[in-house]
């Protein structure tokens, strides 16, 4: 429940497609329409619908309202039923043994195994409680963007197919390969999937450069600090070569020497401090993807009566992390395709490299 309280792990996603005439009549009926709906006998292995993200029995949405300002929260919940591999190899044999001594057989044809086999399961399945998980949506309507409390490939495909089926909506994953800034430039097709990555391990030369003072713009600074954990690697998929780094200083010959090497910085742990705020978490250079966020504590914290008002401070804050992480990355883009990289940043980077 991290868009509720403690540390939020999330995927970004583009809305695409056009919000239809009276938006908020069309979401109250479809979220309603695909709410989750309780079925205790039911054979399913997986069975998914919506929530109210404060109260997750409320999946009516009759007291909890979703839509805040402009967001919509909710959660998707999945259920799954899961039967242990060992229970049902036992199960199985069980029924094998005792269908063979009811019809006087000493084996069991394929055709015969296979329907003993989906008899099981469906006795099995029928007698299981199924598991409950719950993630969190936040959806902002005007920038037509979703946070989403998992990096699961399988629980993201689930709640991709969930939303398209509720609101006739698609869902684009945040890429940092798509920014403008790369498109338009014919140089970088070739270098355009690991731009991530350069991005992070360009960012760990900023960090060292001015005592972690960045600026984002003529007027704006803010201060970062790479943490224990950097996970370096060369090379795509099964050909990929990675080392990580722990520790605080000593780490950094190791990871820097990866560098010298050819390889990048896949993921970091990372402080941001801007505007008297201070963030942790660990950010995907591939992605974008944020895990294990942690907040600045605020002053809202204290005052437990005006939950939308957290709830809308706490957003505001995801909100500010990343909007930091995408102009530090625009930043660095406008400096990659431009001449001052081979003329100058590239030189800066290499001095940096070899004083460490």
């Amino acid at each position: 429940m991290g868009l509720i309280k403690g540390n939020f792990t999330f995927a970004r996603f583009h809305v695409e497609g056009q919000l239809p005439q009276a938006f908020l009549n069309f979401v109250n009926s479809r979220i309603k329409a695909n709410a989750y709906r309780d079925a205790s006998k039911s054979t399913e292995e997986k069975r998914l619908g919506w929530v109210s993200l404060t109260d997750v029995l409320d999946t009516d949405f009759e007291k909890a309202n979703y839509a805040l300002g402009d967001y919509l929260i909710f959660s998707l919940r999945i259920d799954r039923k899961l039967i242990s591999p060992k229970l049902m190899k036992i199960k199985l044999m069980e029924e094998e043994r005792r269908f063979l001594a009811q019809n006087g057989k000493n084996r069991i044809n394929k055709a015969m195994a296979a329907g003993i086999k989906d008899k099981v399961k469906l006795e099995l399945l029928t007698r299981l409680d199924a598991i409950p998980s719950f993630y969190d949506v936040c959806w902002g309507v005007g920038q037509k963007t979703i946070y989403f409390s998992s990096l699961a490939e399988k629980v993201v495909d689930d709640f991709a197919d969930m939303f398209k089926k509720t609101f006739a909506l698609n869902l684009r994953p945040f890429s940092p390969q798509e920014n403008n800034l790369i498109t338009k430039n014919p140089e970088s097709a070739d270098t355009a999937s690991l731009t991530g990555r350069e991005f992070l391990t360009w960012l760990w030369f900023k960090s060292e450069e001015r005592n972690g003072r960045i600026n984002i713009s003529e007027t704006k600074e803010v201060e970062l600090n790479f943490l224990k954990k950097i996970v370096l690697e060369a090379g795509e998929g099964e050909y990929s070569q990675g080392v990580v780094c722990h520790g605080i200083h000593a780490e950094h010959k190791e990871g820097k020497e990866a560098i010298r090497q050819g390889k990048k910085v896949k993921e970091a742990g990372i402080k941001l401090i801007h505007d008297k705020n201070e963030w942790e978490f660990i950010l995907k250079a591939d992605s974008f993807h944020f895990q294990s966020l942690k907040l600045p504590v605020t002053d809202w914290q204290d005052n437990e009566e005006d939950q939308s008002g957290i709830l809308l401070e706490r957003i505001y804050l995801i909100e500010e992390a990343v909007k930091t992480i995408d102009s530090l990355y625009d930043s660095f883009l406008q400096i990659r395709y431009s001449p001052q990289w081979e003329g100058k940043e590239k030189k800066l980077l290499a001095k940096w490299l070899e004083h460490h």
